[in-house]
């Protein structure tokens, strides 16, 4: 292995550096986001290492090495300088960036448009993106987007006016173009704007329904709450206080809560939703928790009795790994209040179910369950508290989230030590899966291997002993009776077995920390909330997590499934849970969720002004506030007629990072951003050009201070 050792004396020239890159295994792109890229911008160098947990970026002034740090590959921007450095070759075994059809990509850092997308302007409506052009007009010159209409329109966009376009990514096909001026379009948005007025008074009707409805309110925090909450063996993170909070605040008001819990796999949900068990328990209520799967209640119930010991609370579980007498008996513990806190599948929504004095109900992984169960535990929940809690929530979920029809809690700081989980997306590879394996059990770790297919379960089994004759499996899967599978899940948690062949019945609840390695075989099969979770079984310690999804023949993908992919690649950030929700909205469309007259607007002015008007129907509903469309920057439109507006494209060559600093510039409020940019252009691309610096000082006099 030739290590390349860089220090302020010893280093290579910029090209020679360029060329041992190149030579030794780095992918160069435009935006360096994964191990295995180097960028090229001017004088500046970023390279990503696999022996590195950041980044580097090395500045040359000429052929002299002038400065080179980490810097932050979401943020792009530098952290430490460093002394020295030791760059490796990337080889097979070491690489784990991914499909190049799957590029990570930050949001902020790139305008997501490529040549050839469909874009909706807030004024003329729907076309194509063409790129960008360098123009000048009535004595200004600038760049300008270069949109395609219907026939033969065309229009040149000025780039104070970015803020107006917007992807089309309704995701059910290609949308209908518009033609300019006819009348069309700004028929289609009073159409969608009425409808969503409609919409929005409905939610609100409902809401305040709910708001009338009187329920029981618990009183302030006991000293038994400050006991139980201080026996927590962690630091709580600032997310998680806040979430506590906030839910303490609807717990003792007399309206039921109706909160939205979200957050990654293994940000520390659970402790939320006990400390919120722990109070209704604590003012004598009794708590449904409700899960999917008879190992998630099994795993709940464990740590439920751990953090309730000392306290007296009567805790019971209700599932398939109950007998019928067990069952019974807990259903009478129920009625008669012998029981504070049930843990329990959708066994506990049977109408054999009675409570005593039902306080709290929290629905774990709420994505899990259906329609038929959603009506049942919207009639249990009626006039009680009602806490849901999931890392990806379904659509309809976060939608009524957004429309504010329920509270909503994010946690998205991620614990102590906690690491993002690396994600690979590739064809089916048997070589691949061999050298996953390998890298896992050389540092003693344990594997995932979720396949679907009971039926061929054998046969999965024989390819991976094939690959490696001397590894241990177990196997589990639905059909197998429940005591057998806590039997199988215990010895693998003992590390009796090193790969564990399962469907997706590990989906949620194992938390086995040894295991930092999962394999999805036709991950084109899933849809993106259950990959998320999968994933996240991983990673769940101090140690790196590693994801491979496979899929087994791109040509054969859908539309949406790539959508996925690139999803799951994008959002690889600690806390994406909620993006991808986001994300999931997007690609299953927002429309269908409130039947087809909303799914219509969706599908003709483009989910991202759809719930950009939303949010401005909901504004106004709140506020009387007529104004909808977003107005035209003003300090940019004066500026516009005295400097020339534009970025040279030899200053930062990438179009797609050229938008994206476009649109900061467009949303500057105050002076200190533009230093702050300043600063930033200068790390990321080098000396910023005279023009620009003039553009940007210029900017400073429309705009106040703070």
């Amino acid at each position: 292995m030739y290590e390349l050792l860089i220090n302020r004396h010893n280093y290579l020239t910029r090209s020679d550096f360029i060329e041992w890159c190149v030579d030794h295994g780095y992918t160069r792109v435009n935006l360096v986001m994964e191990v295995g890229e180097f960028a090229v911008r001017g004088g500046i160098i970023d390279v990503f290492s696999f022996n590195h947990s950041h980044p580097v970026r090395l500045d040359y002034f000429g052929d002299t090495l002038d400065r080179f740090n980490t810097f932050d590959c979401h943020t792009q921007r530098s952290l430490n300088s460093l002394d020295e450095i030791t760059f490796y070759p990337i080889s097979q075994n070491d690489s784990i960036f991914s499909h190049d059809d799957f590029v990570n990509q930050d949001h902020e850092l790139l305008f997501q448009l490529n040549d050839g997308d469909y874009v909706v302007h807030e004024t003329h409506g729907v076309g194509i993106y063409k790129g960008l052009l360098h123009l000048s007009r009535s004595g200004s010159e600038g760049e300008y987007v270069f949109i395609q209409y219907k026939g033969n329109d065309k229009l040149y966009m000025p780039l104070d006016q970015i803020h107006l376009l917007h992807k089309f990514s309704e995701g059910e096909g290609s949308p209908k173009l518009n033609k300019l001026y006819d009348g069309s379009w700004k028929r289609v948005t009073e159409r969608t704007k009425r409808a969503l007025d409609e919409l929005v008074q409905d939610i609100y009707t409902l809401v305040k329904k709910r708001q009338d409805l009187k329920g029981f309110a618990c009183a302030e925090d006991s000293e038994s709450q400050l006991l139980f909450e201080n026996a927590f063996a962690y630091d709580e993170t600032p997310d998680q206080l806040t979430a506590i909070a906030d839910i303490k605040k609807d717990m003792e008001s007399q309206i039921p809560m109706d909160r939205l819990l979200c957050g990654d796999v293994g940000f520390g949900k659970t402790e939320v939703l006990i400390r919120a068990a722990f109070k209704a328990f604590d003012n004598l209520k009794q708590v449904v928790v409700l899960v999917p799967t008879t190992i998630l209640a099994e795993q709940h119930y464990q740590y439920f009795k751990k953090r309730f010991d000392g306290f007296s609370c009567r805790i019971q579980t209700l599932s398939g790994f109950k007998s019928k007498s067990d069952q019974k008996n807990v259903i009478k513990d129920l009625k008669s209040h012998q029981c504070d806190i049930v843990i329990g599948t959708h066994r506990l929504l049977q109408k054999d179910i009675e409570f005593s004095d039902l306080g709290l109900l929290i629905i774990d992984e709420e994505q899990r369950f259906g329609v038929t169960h959603k009506e049942k535990i919207k009639r249990l929940s009626e006039l009680v508290d009602c806490l849901s809690v999931s890392a990806t929530p379904i659509p309809r979920t976060m939608y009524m989230s957004l429309t504010g029809s329920r509270s909503i809690s994010l946690i998205a700081t991620p614990p102590k030590g906690r690491q993002s989980i690396e994600t690979v997306v590739n064809q089916f590879d048997s070589s691949l899966i061999k050298e996953a394996i390998v890298r896992e059990l050389k540092r003693e770790g344990q594997i995932y291997y979720v396949f679907n297919d009971i039926d061929r379960f054998s046969e999965k089994k024989s390819l991976l002993l094939k690959l490696l004759p001397n590894l241990k499996i177990a196997s589990i899967h639905g059909r197998m009776k429940p005591m057998d599978i806590e039997k199988t899940l215990l010895a693998f948690y003992k590390n009796e077995f090193q790969l564990l062949l399962s469907t997706t019945i590990i989906e949620n609840g194992l938390d086995i920390p040894n295991v930092n390695t999962i394999i999805l075989d036709k991950a084109e099969n899933f849809g993106l909330s259950q990959i998320h979770q999968i994933r996240g079984r991983v990673g769940r310690s101090n140690k790196k997590g590693y994801s491979y999804l496979l899929f087994s023949d791109f040509s054969r993908l859908t539309e949406k499934a790539v959508q996925r992919f690139r999803a799951i690649q994008a959002y690889v950030t600690l806390g994406a849970g909620y993006d991808l929700a986001m994300k999931d909205l997007e690609i299953r469309g927002a429309g269908t969720l409130l039947g087809e007259k909303q799914h219509g607007h969706v599908t003709s002015v483009g989910f991202e002004l759809y719930c950009k008007l939303l949010e401005d129907a909901v504004k106004k509903r709140d506020s009387g506030n007529v104004s909808t469309l977003t107005k035209i920057n003003k300090p940019l439109r004066k500026l516009k007629s005295t400097v020339s507006f534009y970025i040279p494209d030899d200053y930062i060559q990438d179009t797609k990072q050229r938008l994206a600093i476009y649109k900061k510039i467009m949303n500057f409020e105050v002076k200190a951003e533009i230093d702050f940019l300043i600063e930033e252009l200068a790390d990321r691309y080098g000396d910023v050009p005279g023009s620009l610096d003039y553009l940007l000082q210029s900017l400073k006099s429309y705009l106040p201070d703070y």
